[in-house]
């Protein structure tokens, strides 16, 4: 019988963790990196992929940066050549790249009726069409045609429920979820697994300016987060890696596809 650490090991894995270069998308890498896998950056950011790359090596990781605009599929098509001839051939994809853009937060200065198709668009690029459309189409084939994949979409609380304001990014994060499900039936047979993590409300940099004021103190809209969540936090990004390494690992998910794992501190269980 195989030990848990053999399990969850992910050596000979190669994975793309797209949107490596933020906050939440680093702490995936790295805990991927630490379970055994050679680890894509993939990011428009060099200065701030090469610091993650680093922290990865340091730690006794491979890794490599790879400079990458995942809203096109022409880079991403380049990426993908340089990470099989650097890396190997990706096994495992994460796709956690995304944020919302204020031009399409919905505030009283800002109603709905305002909001742009210009800027709705750029937002669902950035969500959806880049977020894991189009990762997926470059990345999938190529794993299906291998007979082996993993692909782990990142998507959020406001997929299942639309929050205040940030109505485009819930519609792209929806889009997201129903997406994974319907790649999860199209490639279930061909060795290619697709699940999602719905992450509840982890501060981060696209987030912060919603979540506390200028001096640090809580804004309205976090004391709310924190009423509607029974652990009354926040979430710490090292809290998403273990749902990330359980959905990678091919010995510990095998029979786990189109399923969505909630790390949300319990945020769409409460009700009153």
């Amino acid at each position: 019988m195989n030990t848990s650490k053999e399990i969850f090991s992910l050596k000979g894995d190669v994975a793309v963790v797209i949107g490596a270069t933020g906050v939440l998308g680093g702490a995936l890498a790295e805990g991927l990196a630490a379970a055994g896998s050679k680890v894509a950056v993939l990011g428009r950011n060099e200065e701030r992929g090469q610091a993650r790359v680093k922290a990865i090596t340091d730690q006794g990781g491979q890794a490599a940066f790879f400079a990458c605009d995942a809203s096109s599929r022409a880079s991403l098509a380049e990426a993908h050549k340089k990470i099989e001839a650097s890396l190997g051939a990706p096994t495992i994809l994460v796709n956690a790249a995304g944020g919302n853009d204020p031009k399409v937060t919905v505030t009283a200065e800002n109603p709905f009726e305002s909001i742009s198709l210009e800027a709705l668009n750029a937002n669902l690029d950035l969500n959806y069409i880049g977020g894991a459309f189009l990762p997926c189409q470059e990345f999938g084939p190529a794993m299906c045609s291998r007979g082996k994949g993993s692909i782990i979409n990142i998507a959020s609380v406001s997929a299942h429920l639309p929050l205040s304001r940030v109505m485009s990014y819930s519609a792209a994060k929806a889009a997201v979820l129903n997406l994974s499900q319907f790649l999860a039936r199209e490639w279930a047979t061909k060795g290619v697994r697709v699940n999602t993590i719905t992450p509840g409300f982890f501060p981060a940099e696209q987030n912060r300016k919603l979540l506390f004021n200028d001096d640090g103190s809580p804004t309205a809209r976090t004391k709310a987060i924190w009423g509607h969540t029974p652990m009354n936090r926040f979430g710490e990004s090292k809290e998403l890696v273990g749902a990330c390494v359980f959905l990678a690992s091919h010995g510990a998910s095998s029979f786990v596809t189109g399923t969505d794992i909630r790390v949300d501190g319990g945020y769409l269980s409460q009700t009153i």
